[in-house]
This record gives C-alpha cells, sequence and structure tokens, in this order.
C-alpha cells in the first residue's frame, strides 16, 4: 500500500481528518485541489458560535487543530450566552479569511507521517469487496487501506445566481464531477443540498456612523486548552448592525420569482437555519426589519461581510437590496452573493464510525455527510480520520455518545434520524447540555483522545496540570472555614446576602447563586492559582451539582440497554410484537444497539420493549 490513509479534501473536515489519521499512527495523505485553499472559509470567516463553539473545544481536546488556528490572531472574540447559564456558553471568533488558512497550513507541516499534495481525485479505486485508493485526474493510481471523502460542496456543485447556473465550487474553484458518478455506481444513496454565501463590501463605501457598534470582548478568551496568550479588547476589530427596511422588503417582493432559491432554478434543499433574506420575507411577513451584521474579513477591513444577507437575487437586483439598506446606500460589492447546489451521501448511508455501511474502507466527513457548518465538518472529520487509520491496523474503532459530546450528538443524529436538510448543531439538540460545557470538554475527552492516540505527550501533561488544580482548589474549598468579617460582608452585601456571622465553609458560600468563586477566593489567603477555564469548571461544578448528578444518574440508568447489541442479521419482519412501520425503520437502517433503534423516527418506546423481550428470549436458548 502507497499509504494507510487518503484524505480526499482540505477544508475543515479533511485538516482533522489527516492530522488525527496521522496521530493514531498512519501513514497518511492529504488531496486538495489547492494547497493555498487548505481551510478556506468561503461563508462566514468566523470559527464557533451557539452550540458550534463547544465542538470547536471538543475537537481541541481531543487533539485537533481548529481551535489553535483560531486563537493565533482573532479579529474578533467574545464569549456567548453568558446571561443563559454554563450550559450554553460558547465562544465565537472573527478570523481573517487568509490569515486563517496560513495558520492551519503551518500547523499541518509540523505534523510527522503526513503528506500534502495538489491532486484532484477522478474516482475511487474499488473492487467487489472495498475500497483500495483512489485515482488522480491524470490516471495516476494511489493506494491505501482506508479513505475519508472530505469533499465539502464540491460534489457536481454548481453556483447559482438570478438566472445563472455554472458548474462550479465555492470561490471560483472547480466543481468535483466524477466522483459522484462513482458513489452511484457503488449503490450509496445521494441526496441533493444547497446552501449560500451573502455579498462582500467595500470597507472604505460603508457609512459606519450609521450603524451600530458590536464590540468584542476582553479577557483570557480562547478555545484551545494549550493556550496561553490571548488578545484583548484594544487589538480587536468591531463588527457593526444594520437593519433592512421596508424598502429592501417592497423591492425583494416586487421581484420574488427573479430569485433563483423561488423561480425552481434549485432542485437541492437548504439549510432552515441559515436562509436566504428573500426565505425569511416570506416566512415573516409581518417583520418590519431584519438585523444583518456587517464583519471584517481581513485585519485591514479590505472586505467586509454582509452577515444574514444569502440570496439568489442576480447581480444587477443584489447591487439595488444593498443599497437600500442604511448605511449602505453607496456601498461597493466586492464579491456577489452566490447560492450553491452540491450532492451528498444520504447519511443513513453512515455508521457512527462514519464508514460508509455498503463499501468497506471508505468513510465520509463534513458537508459530505449532510451537514452545514466548519465546526461540525471539523468535528466529523476527527472522528472519521482517527476510525479510517484505527480501520486500517484493525484496531477497535472509536465513537463518541450523546452524553460524551456535542459531536456524538451529531453522529447519533446523522446516522439514526437522518438530515432532509444541511445539518447545523444546535444546543437544543443535546439532552445533556449541562454536562456538555464549553469548559470541561477537556475532562470530558482528553483521556479517551489519549487512549486512542491523539493526545501527544504537551497535551497530555497540561491537561493532568489542569486536573490537579481543579482537585487542590475543590480541596481548599471543602477544607476552609472563612471566619465572620467585614470584608465577607461587604461581599455577601454585594451578592444581595446577610451575613449571620460565624464561621462558614468556602463550598458552602460558593453555593449561594449570586456569590462567585472570585469572590469566595479572595477571603481565602491561600486559594490556589486557577486558569480561566478552571474557576468556571470548579463553579459550575460546585453550584450546579445536584442536577449534574442527576444527569449523570439518568445517563447510568439507560447506559443498561443504550450500548446492549443487536444482532446483524435480525429480520424484523419476523419480530413479534412490532409494528408495521418500526419493522419497516429497522429494518432499513439495521440500528447496531438498542440505544440506536431507539432513537430511530417511527420506532418508540414500546418497539424498543418488544426487541429488549426478544433479545432475552433468543440470548436464553
Amino acid at each position: 500500500m502507497d499509504y494507510d490513509v487518503i484524505v480526499v479534501g482540505g477544508g475543515h473536515a479533511g485538516i482533522e481528518a489527516a492530522r488525527a489519521a496521522s496521530s493514531v499512527g498512519a501513514r497518511t495523505l492529504l488531496l486538495t485541489m489547492d494547497i493555498d485553499m487548505i481551510g478556506n472559509t468561503p461563508c462566514n470567516p468566523h470559527i464557533g458560535g451557539s452550540a458550534k463553539g463547544i465542538v470547536v473545544r471538543e475537537v481541541d481536546a481531543l487533539g485537533g487543530l481548529m481551535g489553535r488556528a483560531a486563537d493565533a490572531h482573532p479579529l474578533q472574540i467574545k464569549m456567548l450566552n453568558r446571561s443563559k447559564g454554563p450550559g450554553v456558553r460558547c465562544l465565537r471568533a472573527q478570523v481573517g479569511k487568509h490569515d486563517y488558512p496560513k495558520q492551519i497550513l503551518a500547523l499541518l507541516r509540523e505534523i510527522k507521517g503526513l503528506d500534502i499534495v495538489e491532486a484532484e481525485v477522478a474516482s475511487l479505486l474499488y473492487d467487489s469487496e472495498r475500497i483500495r485508493g483512489v485515482y488522480l485526474k491524470d490516471g495516476t493510481p494511489i493506494t491505501s487501506c482506508s479513505v475519508v471523502l472530505t469533499t465539502g460542496t464540491f460534489l457536481d456543485s454548481r453556483v447559482i445566481r438570478g438566472d445563472s447556473s455554472i458548474p462550479s465550487g465555492p470561490d471560483g474553484l472547480p466543481a468535483s464531477l466524477p466522483l459522484s458518478k462513482d458513489l452511484h455506481d457503488l449503490g450509496i444513496k445521494m441526496v441533493r443540498f444547497k446552501t449560500g454565501t451573502p455579498p462582500r463590501l467595500a470597507y472604505e463605501t460603508i457609512d459606519f456612523s450609521k450603524a451600530e457598534v458590536e464590540p468584542g470582548e476582553d479577557g483570557p478568551l480562547a478555545f484551545s486548552y494549550l493556550a496561553t496568550k490571548y488578545t484583548p479588547l484594544k487589538d480587536q476589530l468591531p463588527c457593526y448592525l444594520v437593519y433592512t427596511n421596508e424598502k429592501t422588503h417592497e423591492l425583494i417582493r416586487s421581484h420574488l420569482k427573479e430569485s433563483a432559491v423561488y423561480s425552481g432554478l434549485i432542485k437541492g434543499t437548504g439549510p432552515r437555519y441559515c436562509p436566504s433574506i428573500e426565505s425569511k420575507l416570506v416566512r415573516f411577513p409581518d417583520r418590519e426589519r431584519h438585523q444583518l451584521f456587517l464583519e471584517p474579513e481581513e485585519a485591514d477591513y479590505s472586505s467586509v461581510y454582509l452577515q444574514g444577507f444569502s440570496t439568489g437575487f442576480g447581480e444587477e437586483m443584489q447591487e439595488r437590496m444593498v443599497h437600500t439598506i442604511v448605511g449602505l446606500e453607496h456601498a461597493k460589492i466586492l464579491k456577489y452573493a452566490y447560492q450553491i447546489e452540491y450532492d451528498a451521501i444520504d447519511s443513513l448511508e453512515f455508521d457512527r464510525y462514519l464508514r460508509v455501511k455498503k463499501v468497506p474502507g471508505l468513510f465520509g466527513a463534513g458537508q459530505i455527510c449532510g451537514t452545514s457548518g466548519y465546526e461540525e465538518a471539523a468535528g466529523l472529520g476527527l472522528v472519521a480520520g482517527t476510525n479510517a487509520a484505527l480501520s486500517a491496523f484493525k484496531r477497535p474503532l472509536f465513537s463518541l455518545g450523546r452524553d460524551e459530546a456535542y459531536i456524538g450528538v451529531m453522529i447519533d443524529d446523522l446516522v439514526t434520524k437522518g438530515a432532509d436538510e444541511p445539518y447545523r448543531l444546535l444546543s437544543s439538540r443535546a439532552e445533556h447540555r449541562l454536562l456538555l460545557r464549553h469548559d470541561n470538554a477537556d475532562l470530558r475527552l482528553t483521556e479517551k483522545g489519549r487512549q486512542f492516540g491523539l493526545i501527544d505527550d504537551h497535551r497530555y501533561e497540561v491537561f493532568k496540570a489542569r486536573k490537579a488544580e481543579l482537585t487542590k482548589g475543590r480541596a481548599v474549598l471543602e477544607d476552609t472555614k472563612i471566619p465572620y468579617s467585614e470584608k465577607r460582608k461587604e461581599m455577601l452585601a454585594r451578592a444581595g446576602y446577610d451575613d449571620e456571622g460565624g464561621s462558614i465553609r468556602g463550598i458552602d458560600l460558593l453555593k449561594r447563586s449570586r456569590v462567585s468563586l472570585e469572590d469566595v477566593a479572595s477571603l481565602i489567603d491561600d486559594f490556589p492559582a486557577l486558569g480561566p477555564d478552571s474557576y468556571l469548571t470548579l463553579e459550575t461544578e460546585v453550584k450546579f451539582a445536584g442536577y449534574l448528578a442527576r444527569e449523570e444518574r439518568e445517563i447510568k440508568d439507560a447506559a443498561s440497554y443504550e450500548a446492549m447489541p443487536l444482532p446483524s442479521d435480525i429480520d424484523y419482519h419476523k419480530v413479534d410484537g412490532l409494528r408495521l412501520e418500526a419493522r419497516e425503520k429497522l429494518q432499513e437502517r439495521r440500528p447496531l444497539t438498542i440505544g440506536e433503534a431507539g432513537r430511530l423516527p417511527g420506532v418508540n418506546p414500546a418497539d424498543v420493549t418488544v426487541l429488549l423481550l426478544y433479545l432475552r428470549r433468543t440470548r436464553g436458548q
């Protein structure tokens, strides 16, 4: 074999797949059509956001690169949802459209066992048994034990504006045409999806005095647990908020059929949570305005991204629409918005290891799996690359449960429920949000990553040091009795509490809802120094101890059947007691465990009970 693992595509999924496979020990080849476009951000150049920011932390906790590259030179960074509690807090950062790929490429080039080659893959090399590698466009075969497809939005893709539809990938790169046919020929079910991106504007043509400033945030904010330097607010760039208005709405409504979104030219299904501006008007006809964000794409403000203004209109209409917005009356469009249609593999074709079930040796990650978003792609890439390498070595495979990571929630959703539109990760999809927090991703995942070879010695030492400081901090809180003092009285008064006198253990003080760990630490002379993540972790674990214990009990109760395997040869049509719909779904999807079966649409708790009884009977024979 030329390689153990070949990764096709240098987007966010391909980056993490290649890094993970190499970390496990596989001889890995990353194939990309343009090395300078590795880590490209063809839509909004931001990393993180609601739920997505937690995924970036999880990728980092498993040794990934996304967080480290985003931390290098963020244009702006802030913590979202501070007022909503620790379960939904997450980071969001604007990154430089050209700087971020440079950071990623530099990190990739440090990886031993990874080759990066600029070439286009024309087709898959396979026989009747399994995938054996790939053929390049010039006919050169390259063999491998496993192949990971991370082709993003390039598969048979078309860029669409108004009545124009041309074969193309994002940012003017060529579409990948032959691979879709190969996948069809292998009997893999394909779907047609679409997404879109808004216009980019020239900074000097925008009247920012008419916009509302949206600043970043000061403080030790970073995605990576390895971070030691942070970007202060004074070095960050502001974003700005503007709004559509009745002129914008009237113009769009009167020309609605000229948009490719409504003309019938687009056949693919788009993401519900990232609609075009014309779709927003159709869905919410009574809304007087829609907010739009002006976000820098570069440190020099050479290009400004008009967040929220994705559209399927042609170039002339885009000019007219943009100029109706207050502050953008004279804005020059540097790059017009477009919609892009592409092929993806039906997510039900994958198992929880991101193997294509019908084709041994073939894995997928990112938008080819039916997802949308850089962060989702990175999380899937890490899992697919890890398993492609483990599969090559015939070692046990790596998976994440819904109670372990947002990545686990996403994969389980995809492979059990399917995706009838590009899947976007939302905090509401996770039933254990308080456990799957921004601050504790390393405590959840780094030890497991170490077991599978994803964590190097330096990262593991950083992790152990953080665990030790958390243990020491908690011990001090439990063992220290804080005597009455004017300082304690004043602190409690600021928090809205009366001081009843006497000595109070530090941990009991911290359990009061409006008292912070910093408040308590200020009353203890020898309280240990903690990192910013450790302050949040320790405070959350103390204040929410009861809720966390309840979630852990629920997970433990469910675990007794969650991982119970289902035999691969069950004929569900012959299992007495199953409803007809459940039989059809189970026969079609072939879940691996009772837990997966219970999450299939059309399978209810009574059907799960029938399956449990069936397993007990068959095991007893």
